[in-house]
C-alpha cells in the first residue's frame, strides 16, 4: 500500500524524515516513528506512526500520495467528492470503479489506482505549488512506488521460502 512505516527504507522515507526535520538516513526506525507520531499529534492527524495519504497531503508530499482499494481517510473522501460519488472516505469497489471510469474518460491508465497522474487531472489539492509538484512528479513517483512494491514482493518471497510456501 501507499504507506511508510517502521522497517521500510529508501528515498520516500528519506523525504519524510527531511519534512520531519530529523536525520534523513532513509531508514524508518523508532526515531522516525516517534517524530511522525509527534507530528501527527501536533497537526490533528490520526496518531499511528504510519505515513499514509492524509499525512503525506498535510506535509505537502503530494507526489507520495497513492490511493487504491483499501485506503481510507480524508484524502479518499476528498477524491470521492471530486468524482461525485458517495464520500465515505473508504476506497472500496465502487470507488475503484468510479476511478477507472474517470481515468478512461481522461486518457489515463485505467487501473483504479489514484497516483500523481490521476491526482493532477482531478486537481484534488489546492494551490499552484501542489499542482506543480504533482504534475512534475507523476513519472518519478511511479518509479519510487515500483521500487517499494518490488522490495515488498522480495520480502514476501523470502518469508514464503522461509516457511515453505
Amino acid at each position: 500500500m501507499a504507506i511508510l512505516l517502521k522497517g521500510l527504507r529508501g528515498e520516500p522515507v528519506k523525504r519524510l524524515q527531511e519534512k520531519l526535520s530529523i536525520e534523513a538516513d532513509g531508514i524508518f526506525g523508532s526515531g522516525t516513528e516517534k517524530a511522525l507520531k509527534d507530528y501527527q499529534q501536533a497537526n490533528g492527524l490520526k496518531v499511528d506512526g504510519i505515513a499514509g495519504p492524509d499525512t503525506f497531503s498535510h506535509m505537502g508530499l503530494y507526489d507520495l500520495v497513492l490511493l487504491r482499494r483499501g485506503t481510507r481517510g480524508t484524502t479518499v473522501k476528498k477524491m470521492q467528492e471530486e468524482l461525485g460519488i458517495d464520500a465515505d472516505g473508504k476506497f472500496g469497489a465502487g470507488t475503484e470503479k468510479a476511478v477507472k471510469e474517470y481515468q478512461e474518460k481522461n486518457g489515463l491508465k485505467a487501473d483504479g489506482i489514484v497516483g500523481p497522474g490521476t491526482l493532477a487531472k482531478l486537481e484534488l489539492f489546492e494551490g499552484s505549488a501542489a499542482k506543480n509538484v504533482i504534475a512534475s512528479a507523476a513519472d518519478a513517483a511511479e518509479g519510487v512506488w515500483d521500487t517499494i512494491e518490488e522490495a515488498a514482493d522480495g520480502a514476501l518471497d523470502r518469508v514464503k521460502k522461509m516457511f515453505g510456501f
